[in-house]
């Protein structure tokens, strides 16, 4: 039916309220859609992000909570086949065998004389060939990344270090080694091998114990006069004094020893490859027949081969490598 838009047309009048209504129940159609749609994006999005359930929650705690990785364990072989050793006058065998001269067949480390059944003897069976000396008499803990680098070049199993005594013994306490400045060279000295060497298991020694050197050797005059001429003064100056001043330099010696040994151990922890003694050497309580007649510092013969044993019982130990 045709609708009359002429004013006053009597039918025009009912057209407006239908309009209305439509106009509502298309509004209210749009209002359900847009909540419905409203309701399913939020649990949409809770699902998403864990708000829509307890899961969803839990997975956000979880993921918010920091992942820890397994600690690399260490690595030790305790039957290694090739060894070279780094360090200073001690694993030469100076003063063992003759005034003033290194003696390399008596070393606690690579030595060949059957008296002393060195490290190297007791691990390879034959060292010659197989174990190589690169200490230096005189060394210092700054001298090690040069010594690991020649180390290096012979792809050993193994290399063992015992070195430090003299970066404490020197003329004055004022001249001693800084610990920051041993703890860089030591940390050098053990990057120098890993360079050329990655796979090179390191056993490290503590730093032996020179106060008990003093109070072994000062009970020998002979000792005595040959600590005068210079040896070590910073802890074996005027060897009977119990004077405060000569105690007290005494006591900042040994302090500055274990600083060492407390280094040596903290930076060996770092390297899967390394085995420090855990104070062996400084614990060992050695006589005076373990020292050289011609200097009372160094180890005699019968030293020599203490140390090689402290060394192999600590390298073939089932212990965790420290």
């Amino acid at each position: 039916m045709t609708e009359s838009h002429e004013p006053g047309n009597a039918h025009s009048a009912p057209t407006r309220p239908a309009a209305r209504k439509r106009s509502r129940t298309v509004a209210i159609c749009a209002f359900v859609l847009i909540t419905v749609a409203g309701l399913v994006l939020a649990v949409s999005c809770g699902d998403s992000s864990g708000g829509g359930d307890e899961r969803g929650a839990q997975r956000a705690k979880d993921s918010s909570r920091p992942h820890s990785s397994p600690t690399p364990r260490k690595i030790w072989n305790r039957e290694p086949e090739s060894l070279a050793a780094v360090g200073d006058s001690i694993t030469r065998g100076f003063d063992a065998c003759s005034l003033l001269a290194d003696c390399t067949e008596v070393s606690w480390a690579t030595g060949t004389a059957p008296g002393v059944d060195s490290l190297a003897r007791r691990l390879l069976g034959d060292p010659e060939g197989t174990s190589w000396n690169y200490a230096a008499s005189g060394a210092v803990m700054a001298d090690l990344p040069g010594q690991m680098r020649r180390a290096a070049a012979r792809k050993p199993d193994l290399v063992t270090v015992l070195s430090g005594a003299n970066d404490a013994c020197r003329s004055t306490t004022e001249r001693m080694t800084p610990v920051a400045d041993f703890r860089t060279d030591f940390r050098a000295g053990l990057h120098a091998l890993r360079a050329d060497a990655p796979e090179a298991q390191v056993y490290v020694s503590s730093v032996p114990n020179l106060k008990r050197l003093w109070q072994e050797g000062r009970k020998s005059p002979i000792g005595q006069r040959v600590w005068g001429l210079g040896i070590c003064q910073s802890m074996l100056k005027d060897p009977q004094s119990m004077a405060a001043a000569d105690r007290e330099r005494r006591q900042e010696v040994q302090d500055r020893v274990m600083a060492y040994n407390t280094v040596l151990k903290q930076e060996c922890a770092k390297d899967l490859r390394c085995r420090y003694d855990n104070g062996a050497v400084f614990d060992y309580r050695f006589t005076e027949a373990e020292l050289s007649n011609w200097d009372w510092f160094h180890p005699s013969k019968k030293g020599q081969h203490s140390l090689a044993q402290l060394a192999y019982e600590e390298i073939t130990a089932r212990r965790p490598a420290g």
